[in-house]
């Protein structure tokens, strides 16, 4: 008997049968299913797109192990490493898979950026690929720390793995980029009223203090105990350190110490130390209320997409910063930042609309059932979730 790939490649099979098969419910082998799938889905015009919607919600693991299996058809490979169809999950399988050409990964690493490029930097096959790194070198997305150990001559690739993983040391970015910045900007720094570094406060926090509110004294504390008090009424440590029970000295000694320091800093200064500086000022940065210098902290090439992908969630940002990170090719590929970036019901709402397309059938029943965000975020999402719901099962 024929397998039902050969009979579907030839149209042997009736309406109904296919439009199964798009859904992914035939009683076949998963290998077989994911194979009918890309045809349909490459090839079919009817049930092209349902196949398509199939596929991306396809279980994980079945479709890693069509990735890493050097028998899979070339026909599902292509389609699985297409910039348009592939999952960063997939990717490490399908970079250490021999029949997925060097050919092929090199056209990924000459535009792929943020996740893609720290998967690639990782995989043996590529490190031993003079072709592939070669790319790499070239590629536009690749700045800070990776380009500086890729680009150089003494530069590794384990050198670049260690700089994607730590991103701020040894990570020095020049005066130019923040020169060129500043020019860019003139006009808007020019018209924006100096002021300090005063952050914003979320949706769910206490407004921050001010130099003119005092501090209570928590119970346990004697009053006589000034020099505690004095330093915990300062401004730089009342206004950003989280309320906690119980604080360890030494790490708010530090912290302190970085909020000083921004404290004495004006726009300019801030915004230098944004696109210069090391995590935790950028984490504090890109809070700041002056549009221009949160706005720094994601044109900093050291910043990480994890540090987005936390920064998507937040709060206690500006909706200025919300909407910039889409705006930005690295950021706008990432599925964990668009994700948070619906789910934050502080994201303008024109943005969260233009972002639920790409959501997952299981994230889209999330966000209907989640309360934080917007009517017409929920609404839309189970709109969404319902309507993709029915054609899986049609």
């Amino acid at each position: 008997m024929a397998r039902m790939i050969h009979l579907i490649r030839a149209s042997a099979v009736p309406a109904h049968v296919m439009h199964t098969a798009a859904r992914g419910a035939l009683s076949v082998p998963p290998a077989e299913t994911i194979e009918i799938l890309v045809h349909l889905a490459l090839h079919n015009k009817v049930f092209g797109q349902t196949a398509r919607m199939t596929l991306a919600g396809w279980d994980e693991a079945a479709c890693r192990a069509a990735a890493a299996d050097p028998q899979t058809p070339k026909e599902v490979l292509d389609y699985f490493v297409d910039p348009s169809n592939l999952r960063p999950t997939l990717l490490p399988a399908l970079l250490e898979n021999p029949s997925v050409s060097q050919a092929t990964l090199a056209q990924i690493a000459e535009s792929g950026g943020g996740e893609l490029l720290d998967i690639f930097l990782q995989s043996p096959r590529v490190q031993q690929s003079v072709t592939i790194m070669s790319v790499l070198r070239s590629n536009p997305n690749l700045d800070g720390p990776p380009a500086v150990a890729l680009k150089t001559d003494s530069g590794t690739v384990s050198n670049a793995k260690s700089a994607v993983e730590n991103p701020d040391e040894g990570s020095l970015v020049s005066d130019d980029t923040v020169h060129a910045f500043i020019t860019e900007h003139a006009t808007e720094i020019a018209a924006t009223p100096e002021k300090p570094f005063q952050p914003v406060t979320g949706i769910d926090e206490l407004p921050a203090l001010t130099t003119s509110e005092p501090v209570p004294v928590p119970p346990a504390l004697p009053v006589a105990a000034t020099g505690a008090v004095a330093a915990a009424a300062a401004p730089a440590k009342t206004q950003f350190r989280p309320v906690m029970k119980h604080a360890p000295s030494a790490p708010a000694e530090g912290r302190e110490s970085t909020l000083q320091k921004i404290n004495r800093l004006d726009i300019r200064g801030r915004i230098q130390l944004a696109i210069k500086g090391n995590k935790e000022e950028r984490s504090l940065l890109i809070r700041d209320g002056t549009k221009i210098v949160a706005l720094a902290v994601l044109d900093s090439s050291k910043i990480t997409d994890a540090e987005v992908e936390q920064f998507a969630t937040q709060k206690n940002v500006l909706e200025a910063v919300l909407r910039a990170i889409p705006m930005k090719r690295r950021f706008a590929k990432q599925y964990p930042i668009q994700r948070n970036l619906v789910a934050n019901p502080r994201t303008p709402i024109d943005v969260s609309l233009a972002l639920l397309k790409h959501m997952l059938i299981n994230d889209l029943k999330n966000l209907s059932a989640n309360k934080e965000v917007s009517d017409t975020i929920r609404k839309m999402a189970l709109r969404m979730y319902k309507q993709k719901t029915e054609d899986a099962k049609h």
